[in-house]
């Protein structure tokens, strides 16, 4: 095989694999009327956490979410949903072929998280649990979950 078409094959190859962002790499949520609805609740996590099939779900669930009725008119629904399905990761968010609805179960956040935190940091009581991110993200509520705004509390160490 010509050397010239190998190396155009290659490089074809790795352009056609997803690319893992990062929550970092992500950018800033700035849509209003997600910030309203789904941050007066909990940190208004970016959208590419999850996949599209998952936003759905979650969005397919707000009459039980996670213990929780947080049900919507059809059109704010609906506006949240195409907001959402647009700005979805590009990764997979699934397990044993289910989409995943929690962003702390995803293979994601277990990496980043586990690594470097006990597993004694979700029942400090500054914490609480993994979906409280503003508990040391100090952004979390503008969407922007960078290493730079990362404070633990006190009595919280790395590993």
């Amino acid at each position: 095989m010509n050397i010239r078409i190998h190396t155009l094959l290659v490089l074809a190859g790795l352009l056609a694999v997803p690319v893992l962002s990062r929550a970092d790499d992500l950018p800033p949520v700035t849509n209003p009327l997600y910030t309203q609805e789904c941050g007066s609740c909990h940190a208004p996590y970016p959208p590419g956490l999850l996949s599209s099939q998952s936003w759905n779900g979650v969005m397919n669930g707000l009459g039980q979410h996670f213990g929780s009725d947080a049900s919507l008119d059809d059109a704010t629904a609906q506006r949240l949903r195409q907001f959402l399905v647009k700005n979805a990761g590009g990764r997979a968010t699934d397990k044993n072929g289910k989409p995943q609805l929690r962003i702390t179960e995803t293979r994601w956040f277990l990496h980043e998280h586990q690594e470097e935190l006990p597993a004694s940091i979700w029942k400090n009581p500054a914490v609480k649990s993994a979906a409280n991110c503003g508990a040391c993200h100090t952004s979390a509520a503008d969407g922007i979950f960078t290493e730079d705004n990362v404070r633990l509390p006190k009595g919280v160490n790395r590993k």
